[in-house]
């Protein structure tokens, strides 16, 4: 009886020289293969590509958006008297700024611009992980940004990295700014929202 319980205990378990199961017949039993979609692993891979896309095409908006920007403020609003736009509220008023963003730390313009070079670099090796739409749109906002006022920094004068960023949107009772930094402020605030809901850059949300 024991010799019996073994053999019916064990009949359909490959042995541990990788056999396969049998069937009451005496054939081989077909492996097992899902119908249902690609491998978990091919279909990674083209969902991932697709976000690196995204992130790319909204940084490449971003930069290409403040880069033309500042090209036409600077020829044919510099050294002019400001053009309002919404009553006193909102003007056009073209500055020259050597610190960060809304004119913060004028004093360290290099070092302004190694932390943007650095964030560059960050996000290019983050997007290898990358799953996340989400993420994807605000990882673009903030590369596009960065790029757009580390153009100024090396090209602008007074010399290579220590250009001085064009800001153009001066609200009134605040600081004037550029659309560089409107994408960065926009894709941070949107890095915290995402954060906050425990949603990951890889696709996974966890909860607290």
């Amino acid at each position: 009886m024991a010799e019996a319980e073994r053999i019916i205990g064990t009949r359909d378990i490959p042995d541990a020289a990788g056999a396969e199961p049998e069937h009451s017949d005496g054939t081989a039993a077909a492996e097992s293969i899902p119908t249902s979609g690609a491998p978990e692993s091919e279909a990674a891979g083209p969902r991932g590509g697709r976000r690196i896309a995204v992130l790319f095409g909204v940084a490449a908006f971003a930069y290409a958006l403040d880069l033309v920007s500042k090209l036409v403020v600077v020829a044919k609003l510099e050294n002019h008297a400001p053009i309002k736009v919404i009553g006193d509220w909102l003007e056009f008023n073209v500055i020259r700024n050597a610190g960060a963003a809304f004119s913060f730390g004028q004093a360290y313009t290099v070092i302004f611009t190694v932390i943007a070079a650095a964030v560059i670099v960050v996000i290019a090796r983050l997007a290898r992980k990358l799953y996340s739409l989400p993420w994807a749109i605000a990882l673009g906002l903030l590369l596009g940004g960065a790029l757009g006022n580390l153009t100024d920094r090396i090209f602008r004068s007074p010399g290579v990295f220590k250009g001085a960023v064009v800001d153009f949107i001066a609200p009134k009772g605040f600081a004037v700014f550029n659309l560089a930094d409107s994408a960065i402020v926009c894709g941070g605030i949107l890095i915290v929202l995402l954060s906050f809901l425990g949603r990951d850059p890889d696709g996974t949300i966890h909860k607290d």
